[in-house]
């Protein structure tokens, strides 16, 4: 139960840095609300799982290709600057709270989220670094089926993380006057540009390089 409770926190906090997934997690919860900012973030977890799933199978070769690589920096950076000048347009729109003409159908959200996190070449990253070095020190404790349950330990932690994320962003609203409100959209709006610019950087490291 103890390593169980290890690898919930692990995955807690490996969700909790700052980056596109908070900060489009927070764009939508003040935009539209709990079920859009909950729906992305289970979209981007949903991405986690595949990732996880080729580290596991010991597949992830594949993903270090150079063509692969750009190819992900490109639509990374496609899908970041879209998502970031999307919340500086609707910035106003945010400011004043008409929430039911800002919600957007949840299957966006979703798809928003997914691509979000598969398209992120720092998520691949993440699970080889990260989960890959955890699952090669617990293969030696563990039996292959501990292993599966400890790994889910994780994915509740960033589960939990994406729940709170989506209740803290969408109530915002009701604590926040308008101005806090504007200043946080274009916050998070600057962010996934700022992301995307450097996603951008890295595909054409990856071309010229």
């Amino acid at each position: 139960m103890t390593f169980f409770l290890e690898y919930i926190l692990l995955g807690l906090s490996l969700a909790a840095p700052i980056g596109p997934i908070n900060a489009a997690q927070m764009e939508r919860g003040i935009r539209g609300g709990f079920w859009n900012a909950w729906l992305l973030g289970l979209g981007s977890m949903t991405a986690d799982i595949l990732y996880l799933l080729v580290v596991y199978l010991g597949t992830v070769h594949f993903l270090q290709t150079p063509f692969l690589k750009t190819l992900l920096w490109s639509f990374g950076c496609f899908v970041l600057l879209y998502t970031g000048f999307e919340s500086l347009y609707n910035t106003n729109k945010t400011a004043a709270m008409h929430r039911n003409s800002l919600k957007e159908p949840v299957l966006k959200s979703f798809g928003t989220g997914f691509f979000l996190s598969l398209l992120n070449p720092l998520s691949i990253m993440f699970w080889i670094g990260i989960y890959g070095s955890v699952l090669a020190e617990a293969a030696k404790k563990f039996e292959p089926t501990q292993l599966i349950i400890y790994t889910s330990g994780i994915l509740l932690g960033i589960f939990l993380w994406d729940l709170s994320m989506a209740v803290a962003s969408s109530h915002f609203h009701r604590i926040l006057n308008n101005r806090a409100l504007s200043f946080i959209s274009v916050l998070s709006g600057l962010s996934l540009i700022g992301f995307g610019l450097y996603f951008g950087i890295e595909a054409l490291k990856q071309l010229f390089l």
